[in-house]
């Protein structure tokens, strides 16, 4: 059946949709306004503030869903930038999301946003609000593969501190920076179990770690005070030391929103904590599992470096990410639920 798109009358947004490790990426191609700005962190400052009633057209329902993710490209100021890009979840915007990372560093090669592709590898400049990120995407004749990326410095910013937790009274947590701050507890420590326990106990707990961390920490970055905030809770199996057997952990970030993958920049966070500890060296390989999903994230620590203070890694991560779509989405104009609504 020939079938033509219905008539209608307002704006489109074009998107293309992937996954990485079951975690979705919805990538902008068309219908924004140009975002001004000097800096990708002015740029993201201003789509706060103007320009939020299409993050909500876009992440929300009927289009999107609770646990939706978002990326819009947009120029950067970095002369070795290959392309800039703002992130965006349920609640907001995010300074740096690394399997969105993954899958922009595949959907860059293939919509040739980079000079002529390099085989076994094309390295991609993503300039992410938290700074440059390198991607490094597998390419053999013509086609995209896996992707791994070195992150900006990762470094754990405060470790073993005690705070009151609602429901559940003083628990001992870490906190670590991977391009956002996470703050990082062994799920056993509430009863549960990543891998098995109910997401909704395991979204309750953290949410109570999230809320506590941001009452009771003031947290603070050496290049800007726009990456000084609690991005999320990760719930870990409690298998920080060194092994070849994977650790799983579930990250819930934002509003309460559940990550299907490991998480790139939670992996990236947990792997400089665990540098920071002495349970991993410099270029020993993990594999950190999703307890949500099962889906696998490779990680290690390159490189020795510092962040104002802080001593820091560069750690690379390595995953897959999967086209699953391109669709163009329309507002009509008498449509009362076009801006979009959210059910939990």
């Amino acid at each position: 059946m020939d079938l033509q798109l219905p008539p209608h009358e307002g704006p489109e947004l074009s998107v293309v949709d992937m996954h990485t490790g079951g975690e979705p990426l919805r990538i902008i191609i068309s219908g924004y306004p140009s975002v001004p700005g000097h800096t990708l962190l002015s740029k993201r400052r201003y789509v706060r503030e103007h320009l939020d009633h299409l993050r909500q057209v876009l992440m929300f329902e009927p289009r999107g869903h609770y646990d939706m993710y978002g990326a819009l490209l947009v120029d950067s100021e970095l002369p070795d930038a290959d392309l800039g890009v703002l992130f965006m979840h349920n609640e907001g915007y995010s300074t740096m999301c690394g399997h969105a990372v993954i899958a922009l560093g595949r959907f860059a090669v293939d919509y040739k946003l980079v000079k002529e592709p390099q085989s076994p590898e094309t390295q991609v400049n993503i300039h992410c609000p938290c700074g440059l990120v390198r991607a490094f995407v597998q390419y053999s004749d013509g086609q995209t593969g896996a992707v791994r990326f070195h992150s900006v410095p990762a470094f754990a910013f405060a470790t073993d501190v005690t705070l009151t937790v609602e429901g559940h009274g003083d628990i001992q947590v870490d906190i670590s920076y991977g391009g956002a701050f996470y703050a990082f507890v062994d799920a056993q420590r509430f009863g549960l179990d990543v891998n098995k326990s109910r997401t909704r106990d395991l979204v309750d707990a953290a949410t109570a770690v999230t809320k506590a961390v941001k009452a009771q920490v003031k947290l603070n970055h050496p290049v800007s005070d726009d990456l000084a905030f609690l991005y999320g809770t990760i719930l870990t199996d409690g298998k920080d030391e060194y092994s070849s057997e994977p650790t799983s952990n579930v990250c819930v970030f934002a509003e309460a929103q559940v990550d299907r993958s490991p998480t790139g920049s939670g992996v990236t966070a947990r792997v400089a904590l665990q540098f920071h500890k002495g349970l991993i060296a410099l270029n020993q390989t993990r594999t950190f599992q999703s307890g949500a999903t099962g889906s696998k994230f490779m990680g290690r620590a390159v490189e020795e470096t510092v962040c104002g203070d802080f001593k820091a890694v560069v750690v690379e991560v390595s995953g897959r990410a999967f086209y699953t779509g391109v669709s163009r989405f329309v507002q009509e104009a008498h449509d009362d639920l076009t801006h979009g609504f959210l059910l939990k």
